[in-house]
């Protein structure tokens, strides 16, 4: 491998400085108020950091499978920044990964995922304000949706570079954002009692039912 591809990495300012901008960028979409705000967006604020060290400091997914990737794919020089994209290499992306499926279908959930937060706290700040559940924008649609733009977010960045770390940590952040949104709804239900258990009920906790999508349905400001 050429030392211009271990170039690509050891670029330790570049993880503080991704990190710290992503993480600005993610604090100002989701503006974590309580503990548990603060432990969902702890959660993915690890995720990140741990995948901007892989992607600019030290490509450990890389060197712990580069023995299998050098003997199935001889002719990539995988130390090289393109080649930390593995799905497009895996598949065998010949053009620029950056501009490969998996990478534009990253860009779709993380976008994605923004867009959804910021939509769910509006809703969720102007129900909190007035005392109200929130049951309209995202939360017609899925009780928590600030946890599935959470995941849709690391997801996004999964699917984009992957690495064994972040493939580790993933089904722990998805059961611990579970437990957390349980621990919520016995919050919530025991502010608005039948308000809350009746609108749980048209409701799906993550994912929402397809024919409401295809057929918007509009929600209430509050009950």
């Amino acid at each position: 491998m050429s030392p211009d591809a271990t170039a690509a990495y050891g670029l330790w300012a570049l993880v503080i400085i991704n990190s710290a901008v992503f993480l600005i960028f993610l604090y100002s979409f989701s503006k974590p108020r309580s503990a548990r705000d603060w432990r969902s967006f702890g959660a993915v604020s690890a995720f990140i950091v741990a995948l901007f060290a892989e992607m600019y400091g030290f490509p450990l997914t890389i060197y712990l499978l580069s023995g299998w990737l050098q003997s199935r794919y001889p002719g990539v020089d995988w130390l090289s920044h393109d080649a930390g994209h593995l799905l497009e290499m895996l598949f065998g992306w010949k053009s620029n990964p950056h501009f490969g499926p998996f990478h534009l279908l990253s860009f779709a959930f993380i976008g994605g995922g923004f867009w959804l937060l910021a939509s769910a706290w509006r809703v969720l700040y102007a129900a909190q304000k007035s005392g109200t559940l929130a049951t309209a924008g995202p939360y017609a649609y899925v009780r928590h949706p600030q946890y599935v733009a959470f995941v849709l977010i690391m997801l996004g960045f999964l699917v984009q570079w992957p690495t064994l770390l972040t493939l580790l940590m993933f089904p722990v952040l998805l059961y611990m954002y579970v437990r957390l949104a349980r621990r919520e709804e016995r919050e919530v239900e025991a502010r608005f009692g039948k308000a809350y258990r009746s609108y749980a009920a048209r409701t799906p906790a993550f994912l929402p039912e397809w024919k409401r999508l295809i057929v918007p349905r509009p929600g209430k400001g509050g009950d």
